[in-house]
């Protein structure tokens, strides 16, 4: 099969997909983490006792971080972790991993993919004929009811489709399993985006 170029034939740069991917996770964190600060503590509206002539040191409130059952100090507080990047940069990282797997010959074409049951059994035997190893990103145009049955048992197996394909996930896969059809598809997909 002849590959565009600019799509498969990109050299290759680790810190571009590097920080890609790192962007990536960083979108995947919670960051639901919270504890109480003394504002949220419950209690302590009141000053403990009065500023001046008890010879003890002021206090304004019975949560201060310093007493027992107060607020803490620098505690992480829920937020998102999620920042953007440049499209093109992140097409590009795209771009280059998907050449990698070709230049490693990680990339396995097939003419089509057709199963004579929907089992996932069926899905095992192609992988044990095509001497696949590893985690396996299987990518299609459009994910269908019957793929998705067939391959979400399998912990090694990850159905995606073209338009949701991204630098991480490839990097993730050991080898990547697709049709001429959707490769083609992959092509004119991301030759607009360009």
């Amino acid at each position: 099969m002849r590959l565009s170029e600019t799509i498969f034939g990109v050299p290759v740069s680790i810190p571009v997909v590097h920080e890609v991917v790192k962007m990536q996770q960083a979108s995947m964190r919670q960051g639901t983490a919270q504890t109480k600060t003394k504002g949220f503590v419950r209690g302590g509206g009141k000053k403990p006792w009065a500023q001046k002539g008890t010879g003890r040191a002021r206090a304004g409130s019975r949560r201060s971080p310093l007493w027992r059952g107060g607020g803490t100090i620098f505690g992480p507080i829920s937020r998102g972790y999620a920042y953007s990047l440049p499209k093109k940069k992140a097409r590009l990282a795209l771009f280059m991993a998907l050449s990698s797997k070709v230049q490693e010959g990680k990339l396995v074409v097939l003419e089509d993919l057709i199963f004579s049951e929907i089992k996932t059994r069926c899905m095992v035997h192609l992988f044990t004929r095509l001497q696949l190893q590893g985690k396996i990103l299987v990518l299609v145009n459009q994910a269908t009811d019957e793929l998705d049955r067939m391959s979400r048992n399998l912990p090694d197996v990850d159905l995606i489709e073209v338009r949701r394909l991204n630098p991480y996930d490839l990097i993730c896969a050991e080898t990547v399993l697709t049709t001429q059809r959707d490769l083609e598809r992959l092509e004119e997909v991301w030759r607009e985006s360009a």
